[in-house]
């Protein structure tokens, strides 16, 4: 088959489209061929060889994608080959061939296109996990999501919209932020000339729950605004990964502040989170209150390309690799 590999750390120049072995399913696992493959930030770190795979997981980036199933490992029950699927991967997304653990996969959702699909799975285990699982947001309450124009702050606007709850996002200009509102953000916060801890309080009080991507940078101001009970939940370090905690101000507010991240979890704990989006998420997929947001659609090929769109910023939603035309 062909893969994206990395001649050696750096730049999107050093990702090539060329010929790999084709990976063959174990026990408990399926052999999916990829029709597109979507670019997370994690991508670009691990690119830059800064965001190495879990042990045992492919070498090939990629941390989701959309196909058919080909072949069925020893003891799978529930899915057929030719089933149309979106997967959680731990890696090997980049490429036109993947095996997955069987728990790891969902079904393509309603109306949504195949291609599509590949942006889906990623965002939902993470926000769901994030946002419901462990922070348990609640019809009512106050959600703010960092970088709301991202692929998971998309996402984020459309579930936490969905739960019931008032959603204020921080972008980086009138344009994103316009978008975000078309997706159903109630309050939208230009994070270059607006103070996010101070626009909040004026509005709402505070957040419940706030969805981080910066961590260090925006640690402080984070604990600032969260209201009594409030849980600060940080998935990304794009701000830094060291900053001062008060822990007054946390006591004093019964606050928690949880880092979770996805991909190193073991494989029965990604197959309950994948179980939970599927039962709970997928409905809301299937009646169009959530749908992937997708930028643009690259050949898998030019992943460099995309690489360097994400880089550079701009992008609104997701950016799709397809493995096949």
């Amino acid at each position: 088959m062909h893969a994206i590999t990395i001649t050696e750390p750096g730049g999107p120049e050093n990702l090539r489209w060329t010929e790999v072995p084709d990976p063959e399913p174990g026990s408990g696992e399926v052999l999916v061929e990829v029709a597109a493959s979507a670019v997370n930030r994690a991508d670009l770190l691990q690119r830059r060889g800064l965001y190495p795979p879990p042990k045992g997981a492919s070498e090939i980036i990629g941390l989701e994608c959309s196909g058919v199933i080909a072949e069925l490992g020893e003891g799978v029950e529930g899915w057929s080959v030719g089933d149309e699927v979106c997967a959680l991967l731990a890696g090997g997304g980049y490429a036109e061939k993947v095996v997955v653990p069987a728990g790891q996969l969902l079904p393509v959702p309603g109306e949504v296109k195949l291609i599509a699909a590949a942006g889906l799975p990623e965002v939902a285990c993470t926000v769901w996990s994030n946002v419901v699982m462990h922070a348990g947001l609640a019809e009512g309450e106050v959600l703010l999501v960092h970088g709301g124009a991202g692929g998971i702050g998309t996402h984020a606007i459309q579930v936490g919209k969905a739960l019931g709850a008032t959603v204020a996002v921080t972008a980086g200009s009138a344009d994103r932020l316009d978008r975000c509102r078309q997706l159903g953000a109630d309050l939208t916060i230009n994070y270059r000339d607006q103070d996010f801890v101070e626009v909040l309080r004026a509005e709402t009080g505070g957040a419940d729950v706030i969805l981080d991507n910066m961590g260090a940078s925006y640690l402080g101001r984070n604990v600032d605004v969260l209201k009594p009970d409030g849980r600060l939940m940080v998935i990304g370090m794009q701000g830094g990964v060291k900053g001062e905690l008060n822990l007054g101000a946390l006591l004093g507010k019964r606050a928690s502040v949880t880092g979770l991240g996805l991909r190193g979890r073991p494989v029965e704990n990604k197959a309950r989170i994948v179980s939970a989006v599927r039962e709970h998420l997928w409905p809301l997929v299937e009646r169009g209150e959530v749908a992937p947001v997708v930028d643009q659609v690259l050949p898998m090929a030019e992943a460099g390309t995309a690489h360097a769109a994400l880089d550079e910023g701009g992008v609104f939603g997701k950016i799709l690799l397809a493995a096949r035309s």
